[in-house]
Order: C-alpha cells, then sequence, then structure tokens
C-alpha cells in the first residue's frame, strides 16, 4: 500500500497536520508513526500549559503572526473537544527602572501585533495580585491556560476518525526518498509515502540526516527545571506572572504558571542538557553529548553566552539562587516552598556559526518536509502552522 502522506512524530505539531491534512483532503490515507508508546510524550507533554498571546515576537514574524492565529484555533478547538481551558491572563512585572523602560517597548511592540495589552500601575498590580511586587507591569488578558496532553489526545482520536493510522513504540530506523515517493523503514515494519512531514523535535536533526538531507545545524537540549509550590499556595496568584524579559538573554526566565489542574509552578531556567530526553536530574546520554560536544556552533553559543549560562547553572545548583530570581516579584516565597516538579527539555536549534534559531525552520524536497525548529510557543501555533504545512505540501 502507498499512503497518500506519513507524519513521523506524535508532538502536538505531528498531531495538528496530520489531522490538517485529513481535514483538507477527506478519504486521503494518512500514517502517524511515534517512537513513544503514548502520544505527546516530549516537549509537549513537558511544557507549561500556556496558551499565548504573541506578545513578545517582533511585528511581522512568523512566530507572532502564527501565535496570535494559534491562540484562538486552540481555544475553538477546546471548546469544540470539550476540553477545559482557562483564559486567566498573563501579567508581565517590571521589578527595577530598567524593566520599566523595557515594559514601554514591549508596549509598543504589542500595539504593532495588534494584541490587546493593558498597562498596570504599581497600586493597581498591588490591588490585583497581593503577593506581588513591582513597579509595574503589563497585562494581557487573551493569555490562557490548558492541558496540552489532553489537545493531543483528542487530535489522535479525531485523526482515527478521519481514517488516519497511528502507530506507537514504532522507531524510525530508515527513510529514502525516490522519484514517486518515500520509503520508510522500523524494526519489522516499512511504509510508503507519496508525502512525507517530521515534527520529530527533539530528534529532528537525526530524522533529517537519516532522510539524507544536508543541514546546517544541530539540536541542542536545553533543560528547563521546574518547581512546585504546596497546595496551600495554589491562590498565591490569579493570574500567570511573567518577568519583563531580557533582550540580551535567549528565554524569557523563571516565572509563576497557574496549571489548569490549580497547581502553581515555577521556573523554568535553561541549562544544557545532558540527555535529549532525560528528564530526572542526573540524566546522562553519551550519544546526545557527543552530538552537541563535536558540533563547533555549540562552543560558540557556549562562548557568547557564557555569562548567563554561568548564572543558570548556579541557579540549578544553588536552590536559593533559584529562588531569588522568583523572590524579585514574589517576595513571600520560601525555600521550603519550592517542591520537585518534572523538568522539560527544549529543542534548541543552532547554526554553525553558533546562531540559536529563534524562529520556525523547514528543510524540503520534492516530496519531503522536515520542520527542523519549532520554538516555543509551538504548542499555541500547532494548528496554524499544520496548515501552513499543508499549504507547503501541495505547492
Amino acid at each position: 500500500m502507498i499512503y497518500d502522506y506519513c507524519v513521523i512524530g506524535g508532538g502536538i505539531v505531528g498531531l495538528a497536520t496530520a489531522m490538517r491534512l485529513l481535514e483538507a483532503r477527506p478519504g486521503s490515507s494518512l500514517v502517524l508513526i511515534e517512537k513513544e508508546d503514548v502520544l505527546g510524550r516530549h516537549q509537549t507533554g513537558h511544557n507549561s500549559g500556556v496558551i499565548h498571546a504573541g506578545i513578545y515576537y517582533p511585528p511581522g514574524s512568523l512566530k507572532a503572526e502564527l501565535c496570535r492565529k494559534g491562540a484562538a484555533a486552540t481555544k475553538a478547538f477546546c471548546q469544540e473537544q470539550g476540553i477545559r481551558f482557562e483564559v486567566c491572563g498573563k501579567l508581565l512585572v517590571a521589578t527595577s527602572d530598567l524593566e520599566v523602560e523595557r515594559m514601554e517597548a514591549l508596549y509598543e511592540r504589542s500595539k504593532q501585533n495588534t494584541i490587546e495589552v493593558q498597562r498596570v500601575s504599581e497600586g493597581e498590580l498591588r490591588e490585583r495580585e497581593p503577593n506581588i511586587s513591582g513597579r509595574g507591569a503589563l497585562f494581557v488578558p487573551s493569555t490562557g491556560i490548558v492541558s496540552y496532553a489532553e489537545i493531543c489526545h483528542a487530535m489522535g482520536r479525531r485523526i482515527i476518525a478521519l481514517g488516519g493510522d497511528i502507530r506507537l513504540s514504532t522507531r524510525v530506523t530508515a527513510i529514502r526518498e525516490s522519484i514517486d515517493a518515500v520509503d520508510i523503514a522500523s524494526a519489522g515494519e516499512n511504509w510508503r509515502a507519496r508525502k512525507l512531514v517530521a515534527c520529530a523535535g527533539l530528534q529532528s536533526d537525526r530524522l533529517a540526516i537519516l532522510a539524507g538531507l544536508s543541514i546546517e545545524h544541530r539540536i541542542v537540549p536545553f533543560r528547563g527545571e521546574y518547581f512546585r509550590l504546596p497546595a496551600d499556595k495554589n491562590d498565591i496568584v490569579r493570574h500567570l506572572i511573567y518577568p519583563i524579559p531580557d533582550p540580551a538573554l535567549p528565554f524569557l526566565g523563571v516565572h509563576l504558571t497557574r496549571m489548569i489542574d490549580g497547581s502553581v509552578t515555577v521556573g523554568p531556567n535553561a541549562v544544557i542538557g545532558f540527555a535529549r530526553e532525560g528528564y530526572p536530574r542526573l540524566s546522562v546520554n553519551v550519544a546526545d553529548m557527543a552530538d552537541y560536544a563535536l558540533f563547533p556552533g555549540f562552543w560558540k553559543t557556549v562562548l557568547a553566552n557564557r555569562k548567563s549560562a554561568m548564572t543558570e547553572l548556579r541557579n540549578s545548583l544553588w536552590k536559593a539562587g533559584y529562588l531569588a530570581e522568583c523572590r524579585k516579584y514574589c517576595p513571600s516565597l520560601a525555600l521550603k516552598d519550592l517542591l520537585p516538579h518534572e523538568a522539560g527539555i527544549r529543542a534548541q536549534a543552532v547554526r554553525k556559526d553558533g546562531a540559536l534559531i529563534h524562529d520556525f525552520l523547514f528543510a524540503e524536497t520534492n516530496r519531503m518536509l522536515h520542520v527542523c525548529n519549532a520554538p516555543s510557543p509551538a504548542a499555541t501555533s500547532a494548528i496554524p502552522i499544520a496548515e501552513m504545512i499543508r499549504s507547503r505540501l501541495e505547492t
């Protein structure tokens, strides 16, 4: 049998893509291949569960456009599928004169991105969030929270209902493109498809190389460590509390996130991971480490970001340092409030020159499309990303 489509990867981008392909071409055949025994096992299942509004992203960028469309599409999908979500809003809190300046720049950017944002004075911030301290804030009312794992399961059910085939616990071992099809192999099974889409996240560079593509980047895993607050602090905030980001740093910084299950998490930081898919603290995978250690772009990235890298590493090893980041805007927190919570690992594409790739990156041939980088807010943006992939396959 020749499938019309093969999608590799059962995270939210792969699932949304498979679902959109079947919706756009009813009756077409599709197989989705996932190496884990559940959908959404990795980045999708370890994120903060935020439906982002897109305030941070440069006006006119693909990230800004996809996030704005994706927030609306995600909420609509949840309503259609009966998935609980909450639009609780987000406060970006400035804690210094410099952050107040950056906050004003961010406010101007929000207007260019046509995102509703409200200025909040120091007094208004105290009224809204008695446990949060700051010089002022920006309030983004459209930001929400959800379980992306639930969204993945709903997408999986829809794919099956549309006639798609989902293969779990199946690791792809070979990909070969010919003039009229793509052959995909795993241990003991083979498939043939007219078009292949690879949405492999943390393994995306390896899948591209396996398929014979020449790529100039590698995936470097950044480990994001979280803590969970005790249950008696579940009401410590009413909204999501984010810092004003430093434009010189590659990641947003530690924030307080209300989760859809009622809990509150603190994090994440960003430290180099010693395993692409190792979530326990001491996880090490020698092959994963060798991949980035032998890639010159990795060392250039470390050198360029050495100051922030050392700060993040110190705070990872020294819990009091991590707490200090939280107490900048939530001074009532204590060490005993930082309870263990599972880490996440971000697939960060890095170029040979050491530059971090912050936007979406695709590699295409006549019959294949590889999603090489799908940075945050990929979960929020998954549905419009899927439509973009579908349109690229049709051209």
